[in-house]
């Protein structure tokens, strides 16, 4: 393991290095890390068109199963750029906030495209027009997980209003798919702005309770093909109690 980039920024514990071995894959491959050691992103230098990572694929399927042939999506945490990078640079809007995290995509992953923004993802998200996007996705991670003012019914809300037809509202997490009160009540939130929701989750090894979490909310039934979610299973999160803006 070689170490490229360390830095500390007010907002992340950065790290980038080189690896030949990457959850069982054996090859060349550069991540970023954060603090909490989550790998936020990953290339295969020997392919660097390859999706390493196995979120970022469900995400894709998610995306292109339910609102095929979109014209503007908004994403909320910019890591390495992987989603982005796949679809024409006016197809998206990426808010990353923070500043150093974006230059080192283009730097050390080459990020394709000029369509990053700094700042609040919230704050941008709620400055685009009304019915003016196809989707909204939320992969924002700090050392704490994702914000809490990413994962409210307010912050839904903002999202749907924004949306044109039946919208696509899709956001990474991790946790527990049972005894986790947060999940629970983020799941809460969504299905209280969205009247389709679903839930999918992949554990971070085989056998744990603990793993990534896909939620998706739409005003359509979330279509998808179990082959295509690299890994993801379906499940139906606890009840929970809605998560709201703090005064």
């Amino acid at each position: 393991m070689r170490t490229l980039v360390r830095e500390t920024t007010p907002w992340n514990e950065i790290r980038i290095y080189e690896t030949n071995a990457l959850f069982g894959q054996t090859g060349r491959f550069r991540c970023l890390r954060f603090a909490d050691e989550a790998v936020q992103g990953a290339i295969d230098l020997r392919d660097p068109s390859r999706i390493v990572l196995e979120y970022p694929r469900a995400l894709i399927h998610l995306l292109e199963r339910n609102a095929p042939g979109f014209a503007r999506a908004f994403m909320i945490g910019h890591g390495i750029g992987t989603i982005p990078a796949r679809y024409p640079a006016d197809a998206f809007t990426v808010a990353e906030i923070d500043g150093r995290v974006a230059a080192l995509s283009r730097e050390r992953f080459g990020y394709p495209w000029d369509n990053v923004v700094i700042g609040d993802g919230r704050a941008m998200l709620e400055a685009e027009p009304p019915a003016s996007l196809d989707a909204v996705l939320i992969d924002a991670f700090t050392q704490d997980g994702t914000p809490g003012h990413l994962t409210t019914v307010e912050c839904f809300a903002e999202a749907a209003r924004r949306m044109r037809g039946p919208g696509l509202l899709l956001i990474n997490l991790t946790g527990r798919t049972y005894g986790d009160c947060r999940i629970a009540s983020i799941h809460a939130s969504l299905a209280e702005t969205f009247r389709h929701t679903a839930a999918f989750f992949l554990p971070a090894s085989p056998g744990q309770s603990f793993g990534n979490i896909l939620l998706a909310g739409s005003g359509r039934p979330i279509a998808y093909e179990a082959e295509e979610l690299a890994g993801f299973r379906p499940f139906v999160p606890e009840p929970g109690s809605p998560l709201r803006d703090r005064p």
